[in-house]
């Protein structure tokens, strides 16, 4: 979804070198960051409701939910559609 209103943001629990690891090996072109050693009882993890990895969560720009689980296929399903949503609205005002 190059040059559209979209961010995507990793969050791991890894400890810090195989996060680090995967970062390059996988070439993640996204922002990560590191939650701690506390898995899922971490701050972040805690305050957005993830029970275990890989959670994916998909914000809209107000930070609504619409979706969090485990299914990429889904999840880039409904940014796709809410990214159009958002650039076709912008297009109208134009």
């Amino acid at each position: 979804m190059t040059g559209k209103p979209f961010v995507l943001i990793g969050v791991n629990s890894d400890p810090v070198d195989r996060a680090k690891k995967a970062v390059a090996e996988n070439e993640l072109q996204w922002r990560n960051f590191w939650a701690g050693p506390q898995a899922t009882r971490g701050p972040i993890p805690t305050a957005w409701g993830v029970t275990g990895w890989p959670t994916i969560v998909v914000l809209d720009a107000d930070m609504r939910i619409h979706y969090r689980g485990h299914d990429g296929n889904k999840a880039t399903k409904v940014a796709e559609a809410l990214v159009e949503k958002l650039v076709a609205g912008q297009e109208g005002k134009q």
